[in-house]
């Protein structure tokens, strides 16, 4: 199981609900702004966007890199794969990575991957993502927490050092009585500034929001335009 597996399997104990709502209320309120007909969600998760916006008549794609996640999109009738960016087929009028995705990457993938999106854009397309601020990850994300349910138990242990946050992720999972399997992996996200992507040669940054998700703007939203 990779450790992208492993926070699929943790999701629903996070508490994160709330947040991943008011996520989509934003970047679907950018979108109507804009003449979308195809989409593709970079880091789909279990498909949630793209239900949205598929009742809105959109044509959807997803792709993400945990196979559990993908199996439950397509289990819910949308079109998913766990593949990269580079292997999708076609352009797109507008692209999105919801929560945190970017910050996934290292500044060499990060670069690889933006030059990718803009090669899956239509040339008047949208790439929208969001990422967080540093005050995000010093006083937000870093710290500890867990949750038990009884057949499931989760614990989170999160440090920010040298602009990384290196999370990890304790899960337990009742298989009969009193006997638990055990699950462990840890996860790094980046802290990126926004000079990084005022750089990227085949994006252009058009605008940039800093919001507030849990706390004191912990959030940064980027739009970008093909150049």
């Amino acid at each position: 199981m990779t450790n992208l597996d492993l926070y699929a399997k943790a999701e629903h104990l996070l508490g994160i609900e709330d947040a991943t709502e008011a996520l989509y209320d934003l970047y679907r309120s950018e979108l109507d702004e804009k003449d979308v007909k195809t989409l593709l969600d970079v880091g789909c998760g279990r498909g949630g966007f793209m239900t949205r916006m598929k009742s809105d008549g959109v044509s959807t794609k997803g792709i993400d890199l945990s196979t559990l996640m993908v199996e439950e999109c397509i289990k819910a009738g949308l079109d998913a794969e766990c593949i990269d960016i580079t292997e999708v087929e076609g352009t797109f009028d507008a692209i999105v990575s919801i929560f945190d995705v970017l910050n996934f990457m290292d500044k060499t993938e990060l670069i690889r991957f933006l030059n990718a999106v803009a090669d899956k854009l239509e040339d008047d397309g949208v790439f929208i993502a969001d990422i967080n601020t540093l005050y995000g990850f010093s006083d937000v994300a870093e710290g500890t927490m867990s949750n038990d349910t009884g057949n499931e138990f989760l614990s989170v242990d999160a440090s920010f050092e040298n602009d990384e946050l290196h999370t990890k992720f304790t899960l337990f999972e009742k298989q009969e009585e009193d006997v638990y399997k055990k699950y462990q992996d840890t996860i790094v996200q980046h802290f990126h500034k926004i000079k990084v992507f005022q750089n990227i040669t085949s994006l252009k940054l058009v605008e940039k929001q800093t919001f507030s998700l849990y706390d004191t703007e912990d959030k940064t939203l980027l739009i970008f335009k093909k150049k």
